[in-house]
């Protein structure tokens, strides 16, 4: 029962899919990090299923793209995006590392965001649009898993910039052990169907997320000291653009 409580705290906390009511206690969150990258799951499906419907009536690539950058904002609400936002605004204040702090708790959007914002989904669109093959739009759907998974890691592994937020509401009740090696486990299933998909481009995309995972310890420790929920969000972003434009990348090169 604690393992569907979980289940339900994970689903309802990252993704709008509707999920049975809980009670919102710590004993009911200590393995939903363990979840998380299913929503990952839902997302990568849902995007080969747009991908199969589009070749099926002749859907250009234009709407295809277009579509297939929707499907994560429509599961998850753009609850990661808002964390990718807040520290758009919070990195062009360029204050120091309180102020940066409080310009991420501020609700509202700053212009920076709102740019890099467009300039996000312009990249990303761009790269959906260069996706030739189904092989290649199923490496980019279990990045969605991956990216939850380092997320996921990151989240138990890392240290905190705060004693208090989103993040640590998870972190905190968190079974830190079981947790660690369930996303171990994502990570190295999902890597394994990637390079039996696609050696060359599963490899590059691979690849991506390690080193989205590496630019995300560096970061948030030498701007923020820690991570939050925040930067949470914006790593999760950043990973899934960085683990297509690689996979992208290597399919055009190669």
């Amino acid at each position: 029962m604690s393992f569907l409580k979980s289940l339900c705290s994970a689903f309802l906390m990252y993704s709008g899919i509707p999920m049975p009511q809980i009670e919102w206690k710590e004993e009911n969150r200590r393995y939903s990090l363990c979840f998380f990258p299913l929503v990952g799951v839902v997302i990568g499906v849902l995007v080969m299923l747009w991908y199969y419907a589009c070749e099926a009536s002749g859907i250009g690539k234009m709407l295809f793209s277009a579509g297939a950058a929707a499907i994560p904002v429509l599961v998850t609400g753009g609850i990661h995006l808002d964390g990718f936002c807040d520290v758009c605004d919070a990195k062009a204040c360029l204050g120091s590392r309180e102020k940066m702090l409080e310009v991420m708790s501020d609700s509202r959007v700053g212009a920076f965001a709102v740019i890099k914002l467009v300039l996000y989904f312009l990249i990303q669109i761009g790269l959906f649009s260069e996706t030739k093959s189904f092989e290649m739009i199923a490496v980019c759907a279990f990045g969605f898993v991956q990216s939850r998974a380092w997320s996921g890691l990151a989240a138990v592994s890392f240290k905190s910039a705060k004693s208090d937020g989103a993040l640590q509401s998870f972190r905190k009740p968190a079974d830190r052990n079981i947790t660690v090696l369930t996303e171990i486990v994502y990570l190295t299933v999902s890597a394994f169907f990637m390079l039996r998909i696609s050696l060359l481009t599963g490899a590059a995309a691979v690849v991506g997320g390690a080193a989205a995972f590496v630019y995300y310890r560096i970061f948030s420790y030498k701007k923020f000291g820690g991570i939050t929920g925040d930067l949470a969000g914006y790593f999760l972003q950043i990973c899934e653009l960085s683990i297509m434009f690689f996979a992208v990348m290597a399919e055009v090169i190669f």
